[in-house]
């Protein structure tokens, strides 16, 4: 949708030049109340020039003067179709200057903890390049040593829905292949809590499936139990070993 050029000098002339209600003005400008109020007051925008929505082309008369007449209405801006669609972006982010000295340590960053997002969706994030997240992820980049993993919402690259979403659609895509532990990475600790683990063996006892503790020497025992002193060889043959190499030689001897 199309954005209001100048709002704070918007906001102004609409103070100025009607009888409009602080929070219409508020809404219509995308300011607080409380702002409005103090344009109102002189304490707020001092020295800024009014800007006229109506000679401007973002308003008609015909809404100011509804507003006027009911207190409750909210003004609409005036529809510019070369504006249609403007905050769609193609492309990586543009980087301010001042703050493109940090975008390597959020890539850092999102390449640490957010390891399923895909490197066009890190691009569109911080506003960089492919190869340099290559790097990166290869700890090749020749400023690797220094570089300090960042959240890249604390520095101002990027909207902290804009990287929620980003983080669920590589989750969504993910998830058909994921494991239980990996899963568990993507999700709240509430979440994970309630999922159901799969049941795995230690692979200290891994084979040992079919143990019991049942002693399968038991009935061993029984039939030993029943056997006679006719079932056992006689005594004296334990003791009869057979003849070595040793005592062939030593009857040769004799």
């Amino acid at each position: 949708m199309a954005k209001l050029l100048h709002p704070k000098a918007t906001a102004v002339w609409l103070v100025d030049n009607t009888t409009l209600s602080f929070k219409q003005i508020a809404d219509f400008t995308g300011f607080h109340e409380l702002e409005i109020q103090g344009i109102a007051d002189g304490d707020v925008a001092t020295g800024v020039k009014g800007f006229d929505p109506v000679a401007n082309n973002q308003l008609v008369q015909e809404e100011i003067d509804k507003a006027e007449k009911d207190p409750v209405y909210k003004m609409k801006l005036k529809f510019n179709a070369a504006a249609h669609d403007e905050e769609k972006r193609r492309g990586p982010r543009y980087t301010p200057l001042s703050k493109r000295q940090d975008r390597p340590n959020a890539i850092l960053w999102l390449v640490k903890f957010h390891p399923e997002l895909a490197d066009s969706q890190i691009s569109k994030l911080v506003g960089t390049t492919k190869p340099t997240i290559q790097t990166i992820r290869e700890r090749t980049h020749w400023n690797i040593q220094n570089m300090q993993p960042i959240d890249p919402v604390a520095l101002g690259l990027c909207k902290q829905s804009e990287l929620d979403a980003a983080v669920a659609k590589a989750a969504k895509k993910m998830d058909a292949v994921m494991t239980d532990d990996e899963r568990r990475k993507l999700v709240s600790t509430e979440q994970s809590l309630e999922m159901d683990s799969e049941p795995r063996l230690p692979s200290a006892i891994e084979g040992l499936e079919t143990f019991s503790l049942s002693d399968p020497r038991g009935e061993d025992d029984e039939e030993e139990d029943n056997r006679t002193a006719s079932d056992f060889a006689d005594a004296d043959s334990f003791f009869n070993l057979p003849g070595g190499k040793d005592d062939d030689e030593d009857e040769d001897d004799k």
